[in-house]
Formats: C-alpha cells, structure tokens, sequence
C-alpha cells in the first residue's frame, strides 16, 4: 500500500493499530469531551509524535465518520494534508486541475470528488476571491483539511506535473476514447474546464491526451463533478483490478 493512499480510520482500534504498524497518520479529530477513556491517550501520543489533533463537534464526526454508530476519535492516514506542491506531484497517483469554473458551489463539488476518491491534490486555476474560494471550500465539506488544495495558475501546473513523471490528461468533448479504454492507473494529472468554456485552448494543447466522457442526452454535458466521477471511479476500478 502506498505511503500515501488516503483513507480514514476511525474508532480507538484502528488507530492504535496504525501506531503500532508505523502507519503514515496524518491528522486527529476527537470528540472535544470523549466518553470513551481511551481517545485521550490517543491523542496525548499523537501530540507527542507532531501529529495535529483537533477537537471535533460529534455532529461533524457523524457526519465525516463511516462507521454507525459514529466514533469519537477519527484518524487520516497517508496523504499529507500540508504537503507542498513539489511533494503532491512527486506522489505518484492522481492530481485533478480545475480551470475556469464559473461557480464556487460547482468549484466545492469539484475537490470534494477529488478528495473522497483518493487524490493526491487539487489545483485550481479561478478568478474567485477571498469571499469565492470561502464559499467553495464549504461546498467540499472542507475536504481541504484532509487533502492539499492549491489556487494557482494552470500552466505552471502542467509544466511541473509533466516534470514530475505525471501524464497530463485533459476530459473534453473533443475526447476520442472513453475512460476505460485508457489506462488511468498510471501517475497523472487530470484537467477540467468551466461549465461553458471548458478547458482554455492553450492548457488543451499543453495535455498528452484528452478523456471523452460519452453522452446520450439533448442536454450538451454532464456537470462537471459528474465527469470527475466519472474517471475518478474507472482509476479505482482500473487499480482494484491490477
């Protein structure tokens, strides 16, 4: 299992065994007054070994927690939510670029999907400002606490992901392949455009190949976190079955 491969641990159990392993945890969230006796020490150890705790609402651990009922303690292993660029490209897996989105909610929606099917980071190339980027980062649940998230320009994206060993693939209409019909499993970065423009001509031309999501409908295309999905799920499967 790779050092950084995403997934959530939750309950005392799972997390002392993760210590115990010399698992890669990245991140705490406890109940901020436990019932159960053994979620303090867990935390005082993570504390000890640098590991960022924080105290946690129980109605955000049920919301954020995968077992019923919810845990009080719920752990991050591998991906490092504060990692630099450098280190995100470098991991090996998938990055998502988003260019041009015209909506926040839509923007939110975007790294949420990313986030909850394993990606390394998210890049996000917008004119949003402060209030904007607030109103997406809501929209993801705040998915950018377990997952590093960037606001930058979208070439320089490219050019570093492409030094990095990562293939560049572009999901447009102009596609000539379906999902599965590409090996997704390799390192890459995947690009999305806006809801109407779609991805910038010049950042088109910048990508190795271009992922065409098939459609059946009059409506001319899937929203854009659909598409995401889309791809997002087929590398999965892809890895799964290797």
């Amino acid at each position: 299992m790779s050092k950084r491969r995403a997934r959530q641990l939750a309950g005392p159990e799972e997390i002392e065994a993760a210590f115990a392993a010399g698992e890669p945890v990245r991140l705490l969230l406890a109940a901020s007054n436990p019932s159960d006796p053994r979620v303090k020490p867990l935390c005082d150890r993570a504390r000890r070994a640098g590991i960022e705790v924080r105290p946690t609402t129980r109605a955000s651990l049920w919301r954020l927690g995968k077992t019923d009922p919810p845990s009080e303690i719920l752990a991050l292993v591998g991906r490092d939510p504060g990692a630099p660029m450098e280190e995100v490209l470098s991991a090996g897996g998938a990055a998502w670029l988003l260019v041009g989105i015209a909506y926040p909610g839509n923007t939110g929606f975007a790294i949420r999907t990313a986030e909850v099917s394993g990606a390394d980071g998210v890049f996000i190339d917008s004119d949003f400002e402060h209030e904007g980027r607030r109103e997406a980062v809501r929209a993801a649940m705040r998915a950018d606490r377990f997952m590093p998230v960037f606001w930058m320009p979208a070439l320089p994206v490219v050019s570093a992901a492409r030094k990095a060993g990562r293939r560049v693939l572009a999901i447009e209409d102009v596609g000539s392949r379906a999902p599965w019909e590409m090996d997704l499993g390799v390192p890459a970065l995947f690009v999305v455009g806006g809801e109407r423009h779609g991805i910038p001509a010049e950042v088109l031309a910048a990508c190795d190949d271009v992922i065409r999501i098939p459609m059946s409908g009059f409506i001319p295309s899937y929203n854009l976190q659909a598409a995401m999905a889309a791809v997002a799920c087929e590398r999965l499967r892809q890895l799964s079955a290797s």
